[in-house]
């Protein structure tokens, strides 16, 4: 079983430039500007933090592409969560603003290769290109942006409630402490009456986050997606599990719309995945792409998802 770190580095790169070093210092210039693109610092009803959609298909971006489009979205202060390439905008009839950037996303494919024996195999491939958001346009007016209203948060409480119950993980309620026990296939989590209110979130909304974050590494056991978990914090498959788990709870939350309060150590935090990042290229990448399989798995277990 390979860990998450080493999933990608066989991937072909075929732009002028190493595309992995790109995306890991992009997220390492986020995180020096006190930027984590997975922990928002601001509520739900927020629009930019919802998943990213494309303008086209109107489906979301996932994997490491949520974190670009993400930090993006919270360095430049946009309000919509619409993006689409030059050509996209252009097709429906919107120009980009003179001076505008636009955000390096990826795009990984395969293509068919002939081995030493003359016999065809497909080679997985990676590649970059840039979008732009729906505030870039020309024709892009702030007054007149108006936020999709959510809908009530007790409502979004049940529908959550629902989405875990319909996993069927075993989750048991028991100390101060919130884990996943691989060897047991059990999640352990403070009662909800110990989790409280903070400032960008509600007690219950807490409580949900922090069970995403376990959720995401029972999907990892064995029966389901068989990562490996690691052995001790410091090995390089714990921390690549962490991350994932970390990046699929941001993206569950975004999808279930509930808000997710930074944690209480975050400087010790950002600068332990500054220290991780930099020593492997690919990991955040890996990781954001395997937390979104998470996620996705999760969803398969839902009846309407």
């Amino acid at each position: 079983m390979k860990h998450i770190s080493e999933t990608i580095p066989a991937v072909i790169d075929n732009a002028k430039t190493d595309v992995h070093q790109r995306v890991t210092d992009t997220i390492l210039k986020y995180l020096e500007n006190g930027i984590t693109p997975w922990v928002k610092p601001w509520k739900s009803s927020d629009t930019s933090f919802r998943m990213p959609r494309n303008l086209v298909s109107g489906k979301p971006y996932n994997g490491i592409n949520t974190l670009l489009l993400w930090g993006a979205a919270h360095e430049q202060e946009f309000s919509s969560n619409v993006w689409g390439s030059f050509r996209q905008w252009q097709s429906k009839g919107e120009q980009i603003s003179k001076g505008q950037k636009g955000t390096m996303v990826l795009y990984y494919d395969f293509i068919e290769k002939e081995d030493e024996s003359g016999e065809l195999k497909k080679v997985p491939f990676v590649k970059s290109y840039v979008v732009f958001n729906k505030c870039q346009l020309a024709s892009y007016q702030p007054e007149e942006a108006v936020a999709e209203p959510l809908e009530p948060l007790a409502q979004r409480l049940e529908q959550v409630e629902a989405f875990v119950a319909n996993t069927k993980a075993v989750i048991k309620h028991k100390g101060s402490k919130a884990c996943y026990i691989p060897a047991e296939d059990k999640i352990l989590m403070p009662k909800p009456s110990l989790f409280i209110d903070t400032v960008h979130s509600s007690a219950t909304e807490n409580y949900h986050s922090t069970l995403c974050h376990e959720l995401v590494h029972w999907v990892g056991h064995e029966k389901r997606l068989n990562r490996e978990f690691g052995k001790r914090f410091g090995d390089k498959a714990y921390a690549a599990e962490e991350l994932v788990a970390e990046f699929g709870a941001s993206f569950l939350c975004a999808e279930l719309n509930i808000s997710r309060e930074p944690r209480k150590d975050h400087a010790d935090y950002i600068g332990h995945w500054m220290q991780a990042l930099k020593s492997n290229k690919y990991l955040v990448a890996a990781s954001a792409n395997a937390a979104s399989r998470a996620v996705e798995y999760l969803k398969s277990l839902q009846p309407s998802m």
